[in-house]
């Protein structure tokens, strides 16, 4: 029984870490439509497009601690 509770406990913790990891596209989706409407620089607004690539790769890799990062200094320029 003490087995089973801790495996229980163990699932149970692992599922938000989970989803954080697979909120990447709605991050990058969120970044894209703040994109169309931004007044940025243009500097700032090529930043923000290699900084959203750059997250999308960290992502396809499996590397979502990286690719959250990264989207968020992307976030922060556009102002979200």
């Amino acid at each position: 029984m003490k087995r089973f509770v801790i495996l229980t406990l163990l699932f149970a913790s692992s599922s938000p870490l989970s989803a954080f990891a697979h909120s990447c596209p709605s991050v990058m989706a969120e970044i894209d439509a703040a994109m169309e409407t931004a007044s940025l620089s243009e500097e700032d607004m090529t930043k923000v497009k290699e900084l959203r690539a750059q997250g999308e790769e960290q992502h396809n890799a499996g590397d979502h601690d990286a690719s959250m990062a990264t989207l968020g200094e992307a976030k922060a320029l556009l102002g979200l």
